[in-house]
């Protein structure tokens, strides 16, 4: 995944790859559902609707970020 490929919230593993990252000391865990929303649409690449993040999606973004710690 490099900077120029598009991201979608159901790209779930590769979200958690570069928030992992990015924020390589935080426990996904503590972070909450609109704190983790803004730093996903954040991310380069993010190309999304931004209003999205539903908490399904987020609560698998944050399973795959604990898997990768």
């Amino acid at each position: 995944m490099t900077a120029r490929d598009p991201l979608y919230w159901d790209d779930v593993y590769a979200i958690a790859l570069l928030l992992r990252r990015a924020y390589p000391h935080v426990d996904p865990l503590q972070v909450s559902d609109a704190e983790l929303r803004q730093w996903v649409v954040q991310l380069d690449g993010f190309a999304d609707d931004t209003s999205g993040g539903v908490p399904e999606l987020l609560d698998g973004i944050r399973a795959e970020w604990v898997e990768l710690k």
